[in-house]
């Protein structure tokens, strides 16, 4: 079991003012694997100073400097691939194919942000006027638990090509793999008081991060229900604020697309990082005229989704984060059981053989109707919702009929036709013709999905600030 004490603060590893531990426990079997200190109040006043500090001069660094950190620490990180996979895997319960994936991606965000800056204009013109682009400030960092290093180095990385500082708030559920990262972030050299890290409780920490006037901005990835509180916090001292909220994602398959194909990867694209991931088709569209022809597809492809260890190389949904989460996702299923929606597969209960860690059975709701809970409200599990459309105008409107927009997916053998309906769709990110993602495209949600972007020139502008000079 390993104990982690520390709190990472102008470029040091320090004792922190918290004395309060959270106990941080396998979800695959349930033992205890390690204990984290919280940090307090006065941890992140500490942070914040050293931030700020660092902030004189590191915003007045030269492009060539900080595009040799974001090189530094992608080499640091890359070296220690293996290990922040395999902590991964422990403390999250996150399968091999998605922390593997997921590690990748982590370690890529720092070669796509040097793409991004080497093409990037900080000065401009506007009419007659000089406009140049300047950092923000000092940047609070918020990153949930269910991809937590690669939301620490996509955030981290565009602060840094900006000339931000930056004061990280993890969540205390991924302690082991923040303690890696940062080790490895401490390899790589960067200045004292440019990344600084405080393990803590979100009403604790998070919110004197969010309350600190220091604090010019907040980059959050999680719920909405907490998005919301932290932009109304912000409001009191005028932070700019990112949001990359909640989803509830639609998967239009169209009556033109080969369904043998599409739905099978349907169902598998629903229990992506086992459900736990804001951009999960958890809503699957199909033609009312072909739900039985679903149905039998959907029940075939479930069949061979492997629920289990998530060492194993072949898993393809692992274990819920917590036993919180596992009574979430079970109380869910029961609710789309007193809908009225029919299961075709799963259910309540755990699988055979699994029961010490919080597994979930793979499970599939049809005829659902889009005004049912399980069909509006983000479980964040391995549930899939098959929801019948009358016709494409209908599908459209069934997407659409939701609080959230961050992601969408259709599926058409029409290319053309597959545009026309994805520019129909409410949300920051339509994918068409299967799953595909884009580093340098902006990534964020309409709606209660969030505020602002990331990722690419689009999430770079979001920590610059654009100052008019007139000539």
């Amino acid at each position: 079991m390993k104990s982690i004490n520390k709190g990472y603060i102008n470029g040091a590893f320090v004792t922190l003012h918290g004395t309060e531990t959270f106990n941080l426990i396998s979800p695959t079997n349930h033992e205890q694997i390690g204990v984290v200190t919280l940090g307090d109040e006065i941890d992140v006043q500490q942070a914040v100073a050293a931030a700020k500090e660092a902030f004189a001069s590191f915003s007045k660094s030269s492009i060539a400097a900080r595009i040799q950190l974001l090189k530094n620490l992608q080499d640091a990180v890359s070296k220690r691939e293996k290990e922040l996979v395999e902590v991964m895997i422990q403390e999250y319960g996150g399968t091999r194919q998605f922390c593997t994936m997921s590690t990748q991606f982590a370690i890529a965000s720092f070669g796509n942000m040097i793409e991004t800056l080497e093409a990037f204009e900080f000065q401009r013109k506007a009419g007659n006027t000089l406009v140049q682009l300047t950092p923000v400030g000092v940047v609070g960092i918020i990153t949930p638990w269910n991809a937590s290093n690669s939301f620490i180095c996509g955030k981290v990385g565009t602060a840094i090509a900006a000339g931000c500082t930056v004061v990280v708030k993890p969540s205390e559920m991924s302690a082991l793999q923040t303690q890696l990262l940062v080790e490895c972030f401490h390899e790589a050299g960067l200045p004292k008081g440019l990344f600084n890290v405080v393990n803590g409780l979100g009403n604790i920490v998070g919110t004197a991060i969010t309350n600190h006037p220091d604090i010019a901005k907040i980059s959050f990835t999680g719920s909405t229900v907490t998005g919301k509180l932290i932009a109304k916090s912000a409001v009191d001292t005028v932070k700019r604020v990112t949001l990359e909220l909640g989803g509830k994602s639609p998967n239009i398959i169209l009556d033109d697309a080969d369904f043998e194909k599409a739905i099978p990867m349907a169902v598998f694209g629903a229990y992506m990082n086992s459900g736990q991931a804001c951009v999960a088709p958890t809503r699957l569209l199909v033609p009312k005229a072909k739900l039985a022809q679903v149905n039998q597809l959907a029940k075939a492809a479930v069949e061979q989704v492997v629920v289990g260890n998530p060492t194993n190389a072949a898993t393809n949904v692992g274990p819920m984060v917590s036993n919180k989460q596992f009574e979430r996702v079970q109380s869910y299923i029961q609710i789309g059981l007193q809908e009225g929606a029919t299961l075709l597969a799963g259910g309540l209960g755990k699988p055979a053989g699994l029961e010490d860690g919080n597994f979930v059975k793979a499970t599939i709701f049809t005829n659902v109707s889009n005004d049912m809970r399980i069909a509006r409200e983000e479980i964040f599990g391995p549930v899939l919702s098959i929801i019948p459309y009358e016709n494409e105008e209908d599908a459209i409107s069934i997407a659409n009929d939701t609080t959230y927009g961050l992601a969408a997916y259709i599926t058409s053998s029409d290319e053309r036709r597959a545009l026309r309906v994805a520019s129909q769709i409410d949300a920051g990110r339509v994918c068409v013709n299967g799953f595909k993602h884009d580093p340098l495209a902006p990534f964020g949600g309409f709606k209660q999905s969030g505020l602002g972007r990331e990722f690419g020139a689009y999430g770079l502008e979001e920590y610059l600030e654009p100052k008019s000079i007139l000539l």
